[in-house]
């Protein structure tokens, strides 16, 4: 059983899963940083888990709100599926973009939670790409995006995202902010990025969360099966408030305000941790 104070840290480190999943801040940089406060009171080798596998929480809550997008056959009331040829392609082009991300999981993975998963780096990592999102966003301004719907991505374009997001690896600079960044980059509306962005998390994340439990194994504990459990609802819940926010926000306003928050935040943890 979780006692009070570790069941506390749990909803909290879900809060944060679900807010910073979607938005270009990074998830598992602020709950490395959470933990550091927080200290979950479990394994090493379990929070390297946890920390990756809670994240389906927010994955099954774009999978819910955006089901009527993702789902590939529709039933009509006479029983007859329809096809949607559409969404099956755009299915094919998240493979495409899963490719260099999945070979460079696969080959550092484990160099990364060894050596970068550092206050040093994720510091570094939110105030660089910080700095980048306010420089696209400026050099954007008074450009007019050439692909505004999601049956206008090509494959290279699918692709060349992809390549984007191997960027994400690295703790900190944020699956969607990687991805998000890529996309503008090479003309893809605010709207566009980030819906494509929850499609790629889909397979990206459940893929992620697969090698993560075979690695650490089957042998759950009660108390960290309930862990993962509530952690992963807490994230659901907060991911579906959150994705809402982000979808009417991004028809109005650029990404600067994330990027200018990255900074800031990246700021105090270089100095918390000299001054600690």
């Amino acid at each position: 059983m979780l006692s009070f104070v570790e069941f506390l840290k749990v909803i909290i480190l879900g809060i944060v899963e679900g807010i910073t999943e979607w938005l270009p801040i990074s998830s598992t940089g602020h709950m490395l940083l959470v933990d550091e406060f927080l200290q979950l009171d479990r394994s090493k080798e379990f929070k390297e888990m946890f920390f990756v596998v809670i994240q389906l929480g927010a994955i099954i809550a774009v999978v819910v709100m955006f089901w009527n997008k993702m789902f590939p056959f529709k039933f009509k009331e006479n029983k007859q599926v329809i096809i949607r040829k559409d969404i099956f392609s755009l299915w094919f082009k998240v493979v495409v973009a899963c490719i260099p991300g999945a070979i460079v999981t696969i080959l550092f993975d484990d160099y990364v939670d060894a050596h970068l998963h550092t206050p040093a780096v994720i510091a570094s990592t939110l105030i660089l790409y910080g700095i980048l999102f306010i420089l696209i966003e400026n050099w954007n301004k008074q450009k007019v995006a050439n692909i505004r719907k999601l049956s206008e991505l090509s494959y290279k374009t699918a692709f060349i995202i992809g390549l984007f997001q191997v960027l994400s690896i690295i703790p900190g600079t944020s699956r969607s902010g990687a991805t998000i960044l890529g996309a503008l980059l090479i003309g893809v509306s605010r709207v566009v990025a980030a819906e494509f962005t929850f499609f790629l998390a889909v397979p990206v994340m459940f893929g992620l969360s697969i090698i993560k439990i075979f690695k650490f194994g089957f042998n759950f504990t009660g108390a960290e099966l309930m862990t993962l459990g509530i952690g992963m609802v807490t994230a659901f819940v907060m991911s579906v408030f959150v994705i809402k926010f982000l979808m009417t926000y991004i028809k109005k306003h650029d990404f600067k305000v994330f990027g200018w928050y990255r900074i800031i935040l990246g700021a105090i943890v270089i100095v918390y941790f000299l001054f600690k």
